[in-house]
């Protein structure tokens, strides 16, 4: 379950469907990918084919990506109860 956003626009786009905070173009696959990401229990269950699952590094290696399109990325790791937190909506390239 996602318990935490830490993209107000990507927040408010998951609790409503307004696409105000988000790039227009990105709201079916990142309707998708919130979905699936709110009954995932692990950053595996994440790695569907063309999402490009990857673990950041650094500062964020305990987060993970998945390819919302192009350089835009939707980031998040998941705490100690299996839940998604500090979920983001970023072009971090």
């Amino acid at each position: 379950m996602i318990v935490s956003f830490a993209h107000k626009g990507l927040e408010n786009f998951f609790k409503t469907g307004s696409t105000a905070g988000i790039q227009h173009k990105h709201r079916k696959k990142l309707s998708l990918q919130l979905s699936t990401l709110n009954i995932a229990q692990s950053p595996l269950e994440m790695n569907l084919p063309g999402w490009q699952l990857h673990q950041l590094q650094g500062d964020l290696d305990e987060h993970w990506a998945v390819s919302v399109n192009g350089n835009w990325r939707l980031t998040f790791r998941f705490n100690d109860d299996g839940n998604a937190e500090i979920v983001d909506y970023q072009d971090y390239h």
